[in-house]
């Protein structure tokens, strides 16, 4: 909309805007972002006394579809643990399904980030998609809560001295072909980032689709993990902390399908005090 004065805008010529995103594959989620940026910029020109009001208030906000969650069961999960077993990235899935971080965060995870006799993981940066001549980059976090600490499990530990190890093998036989000036622990096998839709479409996919389980998205091992946590009884601050959420409000708003779960389970707990029994 480049070619119209700002005071000529019209509500209509936005509304437009929105019905040619639509029509052109756009997702409701990104001509949300759309409207989001416009309007704030014409907030911002009504402040400054260079428009008489903000058109992109009297329009239709696109609304964000939320996208399904699927969390795996546990039993599914110990399934997809003996399908990675001994695959090249089987540390990747398993620090996926027991720490709950993002996609960037592990592809960015750098060995420097982890203390791994002290049993810990810090998440400082993740890996991004960019526009520029690296097309893909290490950068901060989505957000400040985002940068965290995490404790690693026995089987994490365990997993990532194997991949450690296994990490040192592809160094060797790459040679000076190996590139590891980022020193990423997951990166290809010549030591440079790894792509996201590599590891969606000819990773995870078909370990799935071989192993009999339905065909999550890469996300969803995030929403597995804290949802085996929540049902463990593990207290929802820390399931948020170890998530990078912003509050814990966000935690118990997207996993409110546990909360039965957590209700039944304090209920028995009540139960036991009551009747004076050790838990």
């Amino acid at each position: 909309m480049g070619h119209i004065a700002l005071a000529k805008l019209t509500p209509q010529q936005v509304q437009e805007l929105y019905t040619r995103k639509f029509a052109a594959g756009y997702s409701a989620s990104a001509v949300a972002n759309i409207h989001t940026v416009l309007h704030s910029g014409l907030k911002e020109a009504v402040q400054l006394g260079l428009v008489q009001r903000n058109v992109a208030d009297l329009v239709q906000k696109p609304r964000r579809r939320r996208t399904k969650m699927q969390a795996l069961s546990e039993e599914q999960v110990q399934i997809l643990l003996k399908a990675i077993k001994g695959k090249r990235l089987e540390a990747l899935y398993i620090l996926a399904l027991s720490t709950g971080m993002r996609e960037g965060e592990l592809l960015g995870l750098r060995w420097d980030d982890i203390a791994l006799e002290r049993g810990f993981l810090q998440v400082k940066v993740s890996l991004q998609e960019s526009d520029g001549p690296e097309r893909r980059i290490l950068d901060e976090p989505k957000t400040p809560h985002s940068r965290r600490r995490i404790a690693l499990s026995g089987t994490a530990r365990a997993a990532l001295c194997e991949h450690q190890q296994r990490q040192e093998s592809e160094r060797r036989i790459a040679a000076d072909v190996w590139d590891g000036r980022l020193n990423l622990v997951f990166p290809n096998t010549l030591g440079r980032p790894l792509h996201a839709c590599h590891l969606r479409r000819r990773q995870l996919g078909p370990i799935l689709a071989e192993a009999g389980l339905p065909p999550i998205r890469f996300h969803d091992l995030r929403h597995t993990a804290a949802t085996m946590l929540l049902r463990r009884g593990v207290n929802p601050k820390i399931v948020s902390e170890m998530l990078g959420h912003a509050n814990i409000s966000i935690t118990l708003d997207t996993y409110s399908h546990v909360t039965p779960d957590m209700q039944q389970a304090a209920a028995e707990a009540m139960d036991d005090v009551l009747r004076g029994e050790d838990s």
